[in-house]
């Protein structure tokens, strides 16, 4: 049976620890409103260059000289993966269901005889997947430093990424986060974005449209900038997942530390009861005995 002491000692343990609970989830809170915000702000403006996007691949996609970033390489051999997670940990299984999404995906095209290269933004996302797939990464990204993600950050990575599409490192590119969609629900979600989707529908309704200057002139500015774009809301979306999770996750360990905290006190106060009761029998059995 515990002692006194040793029952006192963990529940001052446990409310300590429900301190740091409350202190977490009230920080994530006043975090994940202005992470909120900003992921559903950069939405409509991606979609929308997505739609773009689409209407003016359309008409040059079966060119030979289509850019890369619109139409890859031809081939269908050497996928990148571009895989977006959090910087810390203590938030539930917000980095788990990426990676879990992640090595699935790397198993399916590996059993299709494809080959895999990995990218990681976000520490978290790296300390997972190398324990498997180390030989496939090709490069990793931390912005742990840094207060707020910024569209810098994003043009970073595309960059490279783009250096590798123009050295035929890859053929098609991939990119994988926790898509938000409110506090208690973020998605594993895969988003393709070399070669460039373009689904039948973003033509908008069949309407034809002419372009000044050329397709191909725009699409020299856009494309790049879209890799971009679809990245730093990737990069949102992350974020307020994270916060997300993160209050969940805090608010539940606060929860449970207050059913420990009683549960141990109520042991505590038996102990006690048992004690005391032992010692009066001893008193009493002793003055008898006299």
């Amino acid at each position: 049976m515990a002692t006194l002491k040793s029952l006192r000692l963990r529940i001052n343990s446990v409310k300590s620890t429900r301190k740091i609970t409350q202190a977490m989830k009230m920080v994530a809170a006043a975090k994940l409103r202005r992470a909120q915000t900003q992921a559903e702000a950069a939405r409509p403006y991606a979609e929308r260059m997505e739609r773009m996007l689409a209407s003016l691949g359309a008409s040059v996609a079966g060119s030979p000289d289509a850019p890369k970033l619109l139409v890859g390489t031809g081939a269908d051999k050497v996928h990148l993966l571009v895989v977006v997670t959090a910087e810390r940990g203590l938030c539930g299984g917000f980095n788990t269901n990426v990676g879990r999404f992640t090595r699935t995906t790397v198993r399916a095209l590996e059993a299709e005889g494809k080959t895999v290269k990995i990218i990681t933004v976000g520490r978290k996302g790296a300390v997972y997947l190398k324990r498997e797939f180390a030989s496939r990464f090709v490069g990793e990204y931390s912005f742990a430093n840094k207060k707020r993600i910024g569209f810098e950050d994003a043009a970073e990575v595309t960059a490279r990424i783009s250096e590798m599409l123009e050295a035929g490192e890859f053929d098609v590119c991939t990119l994988i986060y926790n898509r938000f969609k409110n506090v208690i629900s973020q998605t594993p979600t895969g988003q393709q974005l070399i070669p460039a989707p373009m689904p039948e529908a973003a033509a908008d309704g069949g309407m034809q449209y002419e372009f000044e200057p050329t397709e191909e002139e725009i699409l020299a500015r856009i494309l790049p900038q879209n890799l971009a774009i679809q990245l730093y809301r990737a990069l949102l979306d992350n974020a307020a997942g994270f916060y997300g999770s993160q209050m969940t996750a805090m608010d539940n360990a606060t929860r449970n530390a207050g059913e420990m905290i009683n549960k141990l006190t109520l042991n505590y106060n038996r102990t006690r009861q048992a004690n005391i009761t032992r010692e009066l029998i001893e008193i009493i059995s002793g003055a008898e005995a006299l």
